[in-house]
């Protein structure tokens, strides 16, 4: 799981309160895409779209629709590319790159497993976004702020000392903008939250000054 769902599933006992999923993203690591390409039969409750065959369907109005990804460890991070295939073909996001295995949960007898908090995190906060989607994710991301730990904002900002120059600062212009955000129904509320985004941001601008 790499998307809005993973705040709900890092808050205590997977309350699902932080944020109201549009649709699952399930990260595919590219090394592991023949292998869940075998298993693609098993998702019964789904069917592929039509105009997106990375997306699946479900057929029950109850369920959430399936976005796959792929995820690529040695990408740049400004990057992507296309991982072509007839059945499950994969934008591979380059942010991706950053986001590292951590917890897994068991819900309802399905084991899921989760990003490291700090890798998502960043991975939101350095993506280049825009227009209702860009402002969604970048609430995601307070989301997840608002469920991590002090080693977590540790993490990221070892993470963060790692990027290159102009990925820094797109990382601080995102948390600028996720600063000034209006509330939105469903989503964590960035005006109440507004110290927390800024006490970040002010680490992030003094680790930028020490970086190579």
């Amino acid at each position: 799981m790499v998307g809005s769902e993973v705040p709900n599933l890092l808050e205590e006992g997977a309350a699902a309160t932080l944020v109201v999923s549009q649709d699952l993203d399930v990260g595919v690591p590219v090394s592991q895409h023949a292998a869940l390409r075998q298993r693609l039969d098993e998702l019964d409750e789904f069917e592929p779209s039509a105009e997106e065959p990375s997306v699946w369907t479900p057929r029950s109005p109850d369920l959430l629709e399936l976005n796959f990804v792929g995820i690529d460890p040695a990408q740049d991070p400004a990057e992507a590319y296309v991982l072509e295939d007839d059945r499950l073909p994969l934008l591979v996001f380059g942010a991706l790159s950053l986001v590292s295995r951590g917890a897994e949960l068991e819900i309802g007898g399905t084991r899921l497993a989760l990003p490291r908090p700090a890798g998502l995190l960043l991975e939101k906060l350095v993506t280049d976004r825009t227009g209702e989607k860009g402002e969604r994710d970048l609430l995601v991301a307070l989301g997840v702020l608002d469920t991590s730990t002090t080693q977590d904002l540790d993490e990221l900002e070892t993470l963060y000392r790692r990027l290159r120059p102009e990925l820094r600062h797109a990382v601080r212009s995102n948390l600028t903008i996720l600063s000034l955000l209006a509330p939105r129904p469903g989503m964590p509320d960035p005006q109440s939250r507004r110290a927390e985004v800024a006490a970040l941001l002010r680490r992030l601008e003094a680790a930028a000054t020490e970086a190579p």
